[in-house]
């Protein structure tokens, strides 16, 4: 395992958003959801996520996840994916996601 900086790690935008809508994303290779997050002062943005197996769009809707917003925007097929959602491969490889315990407001930075 490579090593960072704590000034490196401090690089990473990871910002708490709520999922405000989820949208099925059929063209998608492997199954996903499009899904549309606030993140308060940083605007409402879209991602692309496989997470279909632990969740369904209604249990995501108005739940809080961990989002990396200064990646650079990805073309994913005709969908622009604008941040990384975050989670944990389970034991079959499906993702769970990193989830925030208490509510938080949009936009907060993990420390």
């Amino acid at each position: 395992m490579e090593e960072i900086s704590w000034s490196e790690f401090e690089r990473v935008e990871l910002r708490a958003g709520t999922i405000i809508e989820v949208f099925d994303f059929p063209e998608a290779r492997k199954p996903a959801y499009k899904i549309k997050v606030d993140f308060g002062e940083f605007g409402i943005r879209t991602s692309s996520a496989q997470i279909t197996v632990h969740y369904s769009k209604a249990e995501l809707l108005g739940r809080q996840v961990v989002g990396v917003i200064n990646f650079p925007k990805k073309q994913i097929g005709k969908f622009m994916s604008e941040f990384l959602v975050t989670g944990f491969a389970d034991e079959q490889g499906a993702i769970v996601l990193t989830m925030i315990e208490r509510k938080v407001p949009n936009g907060s930075k993990l420390v």
